[in-house]
């Protein structure tokens, strides 16, 4: 197995990173470097995963990308171009942080109403989009009659409203049971698989960023920096068998490896 293979234009690429640094200040005076000379090319409609320990900056990376953050230097760019309009974004976080007196069908709703920009179209989007995400039938309930995994839905689906270019996930299955966990991730395959969104996709677990991921960025310690990009060959569609070849073993351990190498290192 290989790494990446750099490309070589950012007109090839939905996302660029060049040199990314971020410090943060303290009250000690001395600064925390959570990322450091990050560079990376993200190809467009990829599926990447990012893997590392806690703390590498990994969500960092992320709001950074998003926006939410502003790099300490280096440069962020969308294709050929050094920035991107904010509806091409949408993000997922950890916590689907819905609104409690909002209906399901309304939360997938909150974007357009907040910037007026609710059409004849916004409905039929949102109903077409929790048919998707077989909620469809929840349309009219509130977050707390819904189990965490549905709600987790619904914070995918509001991210997927506005039709973004490229999808930020940030740990979104991190708090779910492992059985509700599996079946996310291959509904989020079916749901990406439908129109190859570039997506970004922040996790802890080694097997679940294989599973899901055309490429795996691997992470060192804090300061991040990119220990490695590593080029997971399965076939797709995917599906839970996949973790019992030798080929998907394979991806895991030398993951790990590297993982367990940075480690050593710090």
């Amino acid at each position: 197995m290989s790494t990446s293979v750099e490309i070589e234009t950012d007109e090839d690429c939905a996302i660029s990173l060049d040199s990314l640094t971020m410090l943060y200040p303290t009250k000690s005076g001395v600064p925390v470097r959570a990322l450091d000379d990050v560079s990376l090319k993200v190809r467009d409609g990829e599926f990447l995963s990012i893997v590392g320990p806690s703390g590498c900056g990994k969500s960092t990376l992320l709001r950074i990308i998003m926006g939410l953050s502003r790099q300490t230097s280096g440069h962020v760019r969308f294709g050929a171009t050094s920035s991107t309009h904010h509806n091409q974004l949408g993000m997922v976080f950890q916590q689907p942080l819905l609104l409690p007196w909002r209906t399901v069908l309304k939360n997938l709703m909150v974007s357009p109403d907040l910037h007026g920009k609710r059409d004849d179209n916004t409905r039929a989007r949102a109903t077409e989009l929790l048919r998707m995400l077989g909620l469809e039938e929840f349309a009219g309930r509130y977050p707390n009659e819904l189990s965490g995994g549905m709600q987790q839905r619904v914070g995918i689906g509001r991210a997927l409203m506005h039709d973004p270019r490229i999808l930020l996930m940030d740990e979104p299955f991190g708090a779910l049971d492992a059985m509700t966990r599996d079946q996310m991730g291959l509904d989020l395959l079916d749901i990406w698989d439908h129109d190859r969104k570039t997506v970004l996709f922040v996790t802890h677990s080694i097997p679940e960023a294989v599973l899901l991921a055309d490429r795996v960025v691997v992470m060192t310690p804090r300061p991040g920096r990119l220990a490695d990009v590593v080029d997971v060959p399965l076939p797709r569609p995917r599906r839970l068998e996949n973790i019992n070849t030798p080929e998907f073993g394979e991806v895991v351990m030398r993951i790990r490896k590297l993982l367990d190498s940075e480690h050593s290192a710090h």
